[in-house]
């Protein structure tokens, strides 16, 4: 098959349009695939027509997002949203479903823009209706405009547990509690980082005023939290929780859970490029270039997929990739201002990204379950019991752990619960987080049905 576009994009978050945009001024034929019916990614995920109301609760930073869609759409790109990738080969061709219907097309280089995925908090309960993660409840937020009618309690830590309890806040919602998981000793290792963060005044301003507006609301915040489990007989009915040196509970039909979140390297793992250990943000993110190129030809990473900087740095990360790509397919870097512009942005945010992921680094007891009958993997139903035994029998890795357990072989094909297993066959085996080796995904990326599988174009594929 011969290239239909120099460049395709997979994922419209922040990194990926901006990417797509650059790319297209410089004179490249670029195309898109999104699994989302509208551009904004995670970040700025949006429904057709926001609300007042809705982007008010949502804030400035929306708002932002909201002019970069509009940038976005009107750029010279092949958009394709509603495009579930399934597989992407190592000469760059791409298989998606669209509408139900099957489709490949080939580019020249590949960019992936898949973005972040929330940490699994694995806590005695989690699984039971009323329990979801605090990234869900915003994306409940967002689309529909959706707020509980009940007082929900908030669990674990990161900037995006109080943004979102703000939010919640403007929308009319009520906060039973903040319940902060973050280990009292990570101010030591984030200290000598302060000087970093304390250059942003923006960031700081916003999250002043998160902290400012739910005190005013009175918004009960516990520090210090360890050995949380979500209770109740069907569904969430409580949270209990040891702080202070007692036992407390608090009743709540809604337990919002959140203890960061990770690249998201299901697709960059698939494809074999090379991953290193993050240990401040304890998860594999790529190794790259300072273009975002990965170590095989044709493949770039860009934004939270590459490693976790955050919305704003997608952007700059995006514009850096496009121009790497663009110097890969033979051509030259031509924005020179906008490139230095991204780099100096990009400088500044490590300062306050090196504070932030070591102040919220989440406790070990939140990232591995103590109970043996803790759901470890959620859609085989694999307990943390279970992939403990597997430790002890010999399983070193990943993939051995599936093989004893099916952990990893559901619908969501490890995206859930890799980091569960991971730590938890460290933990058994006595190894660093670093020294377990990672799923390696096989196609299809997602579910694809068998009668999409025997198109014509994919059976004359197979034969």
């Amino acid at each position: 098959m011969s290239a239909q576009w120099d460049l395709a994009v997979i994922g419209a978050g922040p990194a990926g349009m901006t990417a797509a945009m650059t790319a297209a001024r410089l004179g490249l034929k670029v195309g898109l695939l999104d699994e989302q019916p509208r551009p904004g990614g995670q970040i700025y995920r949006n429904p057709a027509q926001p609300t007042p109301e809705v982007l008010e609760a949502l804030g400035e930073d929306y708002a932002h997002g909201m002019k970069l869609i509009e940038r976005f759409r009107a750029a010279d790109i092949d958009y394709r949203p509603g495009a579930t990738v399934w597989d992407v080969t190592a000469d760059g061709e791409i298989a998606f479903l669209r509408d139900g219907v099957a489709g490949e097309i080939r580019a020249r280089h590949v960019l992936l823009a898949t973005g972040a995925i929330e940490r699994p908090v694995p806590v005695p309960g989690w699984t039971l209706p009323g329990a979801m993660t605090v990234g869900a409840a915003q994306i409940l937020l967002k689309t529909g405009g959706y707020v509980p009618d009940h007082p929900a309690v908030l669990v674990g830590g990161g900037p995006l547990l109080y943004l979102v309890a703000w939010q919640y806040l403007k929308a009319g919602a009520q906060i039973g509690a903040i319940l902060e998981t973050v280990p009292r000793s990570n101010l030591w290792s984030a200290l000598p980082h302060a000087p970093g963060m304390l250059r942003q005044g923006r960031l700081l301003a916003k999250g002043r005023r998160w902290l400012r507006d739910l005190r005013a609301a009175r918004v009960r915040r516990i520090r210090g939290v360890t050995d949380v489990r979500i209770e109740g007989d069907g569904a969430a009915e409580a949270v209990s929780f040891q702080a202070r040196g007692r036992r407390q509970t608090i009743q709540t039909p809604l337990v919002l859970l959140h203890e960061g979140v990770i690249p998201n390297t299901h697709v960059s793992l698939a494809l074999g490029l090379e991953h290193g250990w993050n240990d401040v943000q304890q998860w594999w993110q790529p190794r790259l270039d300072e273009w975002g190129r990965a170590d095989k030809t044709g493949f770039s990473v860009a934004g939270d997929g590459a490693g976790i900087w955050g919305a704003e740095a997608a952007e700059h990360l995006g514009l850096l990739a496009a121009h790497g790509a663009a110097m890969a397919l033979g051509g030259d870097s031509l924005d020179q201002t906008g490139v230095a512009e991204a780099r100096t942005a990009l400088n500044a945010a490590a300062g306050a990204r090196a504070f932030l992921d070591r102040f919220y680094r989440p406790a070990r007891s939140q990232r591995v379950p103590a109970a043996d009958d803790t759901i470890a993997c959620r859609c085989e139903e694999v307990t943390a019991g279970q992939v403990r035994h597997a430790a002890r029998l010999g399983a070193l890795g990943l993939t051995q752990a599936k093989a004893y357990t099916r952990c990893g072989m559901g619908p969501c094909q490890g995206r859930l619960c890799a980091p569960t297993v991971s730590a938890l066959i460290a933990e058994t085996r006595g190894l660093d987080d670093a020294d377990v080796p990672a799923y390696r995904p096989r196609p299809p990326f997602k579910p694809v049905t068998l009668g999409a599988l025997a198109a014509p174009a994919f059976r004359a594929k197979a034969g």
